[in-house]
């Protein structure tokens, strides 16, 4: 395929014409009657035009998560991808598209290929068809040793039955598995079932916030796809209202964040794959709430709340479970993901404990680079132990100092 590139001189405009570096299909025969082929695609037009017959897919790829959608992907590439440094490695039975990892290369220093979503994603995961699981899996394994060549493959936060556990089982080269973030998991039950999982002081505790919610008329409404670049915008302003001042994830304050969430949500909307929730009080929108979905879970990913409820006693974090948990319960979805995070008011619903895995493949030769990433990994997690555990302790002791120092003066 021939792309055109633009360059400009202090002359007039000169015009290239490039092959795009795409790699050549390369047949696979393994367990079953029709060839496999595989390629890497190299080309980011070429990527987001995959997005009917990826979206298939996805819907057909058991396992998969919101995270694994073209519309997140794409859109992700297009915020924070590196030219030249695309990898998507796609595996087709007769035409059709049975598999496909969506990776770029990097370098930690060694060379990396890493899943395409980086930090803002919670969960990481290749695609496999549901109906040829057994041949896709080796296929794709194979493609992934010829698109990693002298780098090492790096999965972070994969789930438990994630569709790359298959492919990492069938890996021929050095391997290993090392934990990642925990996640907190409920049933997706209605509130009232959840509530029966609290202690009964703690679920009468909960009951009395819900009815300062409904006392106040806070009404609840899904946002139609039409209108979500607005949504996104009021979102975004509303989460930085409520962490003025406190610790912001900073990248969520970042444009091309914005844009990100922009792009992606209004697909992901129109797919099924997302929904945007607006809080009214006295017809203002007081509220808003993101959620990310799939067939087998959905969880709430970023929220903002003006700090007026905060005023008002309004136990914001209680109202948007209990909209996400009537919406995903209706949909028959089993899982209600309070995604990464470990934060105290997450534990007072006795969630379960899910722990994302890191997956390290490499080629036979590639096996000290692996190591290298391994114990790098390793390292950065300890130091983050180490931090977690001592920084209530130092911020105390920073707070203390300030108060003498007041006291002083």
């Amino acid at each position: 395929m021939a792309t055109e590139q633009t360059t400009r001189n202090e002359g007039p405009v000169r015009r290239i014409f490039v092959r795009a570096r795409t790699a050549p299909a390369t047949p696979v025969r393994r367990g079953t009657l029709t060839p496999l082929t595989s390629e890497i695609c190299r080309d980011p037009d070429r990527f987001g035009a995959l997005a009917a017959e990826w979206t298939a897919l996805h819907r057909r790829s058991g396992p998969a998560t919101p995270f694994q959608s073209h519309a997140w992907l794409h859109s992700w590439w297009l915020s924070y991808g590196t030219p030249g440094r695309l990898r998507v490695v796609l595996v087709r039975r007769g035409g059709t598209l049975v598999a496909a990892a969506p990776l770029m290369l990097t370098h930690r220093p060694v060379p990396v290929l890493v899943q395409l979503g980086g930090g803002i994603s919670d969960f990481s995961d290749v695609l496999l068809d549901d109906d040829c699981v057994d041949s896709a899996a080796p296929a794709l394994a194979k493609a992934l040793a010829v698109a990693a060549r002298g780098a090492v493959i790096d999965l972070r936060e994969v789930r438990p039955e994630a569709a790359a556990e298959r492919v990492y089982e069938c890996w021929d080269g050095p391997r290993d598995r090392l934990p990642d973030s925990s996640c907190l998991e409920l049933p997706a039950v209605p509130m009232d079932e959840l509530l029966g999982r609290l202690s009964s002081s703690r679920a009468q505790r909960a009951r009395a916030k819900l009815r300062k919610i409904d006392s106040l008329g806070i009404e609840a409404r899904v946002v139609p796809a039409d209108e979500i670049p607005t949504a996104v915008e009021r979102l975004l302003h509303l989460h930085r209202l409520q962490w003025q001042g406190r610790g912001v994830t900073t990248e969520h304050l970042s444009a091309r964040f914005s844009a990100h969430l922009t792009r992606s949500v209004r697909s992901m909307v129109e797919h099924g794959d997302a929904m945007v929730t607006e809080f009214l009080l006295a017809g203002e929108v007081v509220a808003a709430d993101l959620t990310l979905m799939s067939p087998r879970l959905g969880g709430g990913y970023l929220y903002g709340a003006d700090p007026m409820l905060r005023d008002r006693k309004v136990d914001v974090a209680t109202m948007l479970l209990r909209e996400s948990a009537r919406r995903i319960s209706a949909d028959g979805r089993p899982t209600l993901s309070m995604l990464r995070g470990n934060e105290p008011y997450k534990h007072h619903w006795r969630p379960e404990t899910v722990g994302n895995r890191r997956l390290l493949m490499a080629r036979g030769l590639l096996a000290p680079s692996l190591r290298l990433v391994a114990t790098q990994a390793a390292a950065r997690d300890r130091a983050a132990v180490l931090v977690n555990e001592r920084l209530p302790a130092m911020k105390a002791g920073l707070a203390k100092r300030t108060r003498r120092g007041e006291g002083k003066g």
